[in-house]
């Protein structure tokens, strides 16, 4: 079966990564953060892959950016939750860090491929203006 073209992308694959880690590490969060903090820091981080794939079906470079940018405010979100989990004593300092790290090489994907579909969104609209014909 022929793969849909987000599976390609190198930032959804990260992002898949980080949301298997964040699954990982919430698992040792008190029971009680069950359906709180845990659920919404697990939500975030499937939004972030999810905002990915569902952007990739857009027509235009403008709606792909629009979606990329979700993905980005999610991904902030995971990690102003994981920051919360630190000063609640659920994650370690160190922890975090390497949360942060991978969390600025995916943010950083993400601004790029924003980049690349804003510049594809201006082109398609040189290309389909009147004067350029």
């Amino acid at each position: 079966m022929k793969p849909y073209g987000f599976e390609s992308l190198h930032v959804w694959q990260k992002s898949r990564r980080l949301i298997s880690e964040i699954y990982l590490i919430t698992n040792t969060f008190p029971h009680e953060e069950r359906y709180s903090l845990t659920q919404q820091i697990r939500r975030a981080a499937v939004s972030v892959a999810c905002n990915i794939a569902e952007g990739s079906s857009r027509n235009s470079g403008r709606d792909q950016a629009r979606f990329t940018e979700i993905s980005y405010g999610s991904l902030l979100e995971v990690l102003n939750l994981l920051i919360i989990a630190t000063d609640l004593g659920f994650l370690s300092q160190k922890q975090e860090q390497t949360f942060r790290s991978e969390i600025s090489e995916i943010g950083n994907m993400l601004n790029k491929l924003k980049s690349y579909q804003t510049k594809e969104y201006k082109n398609q609209q040189i290309n389909s203006s009147p004067n350029h014909q």
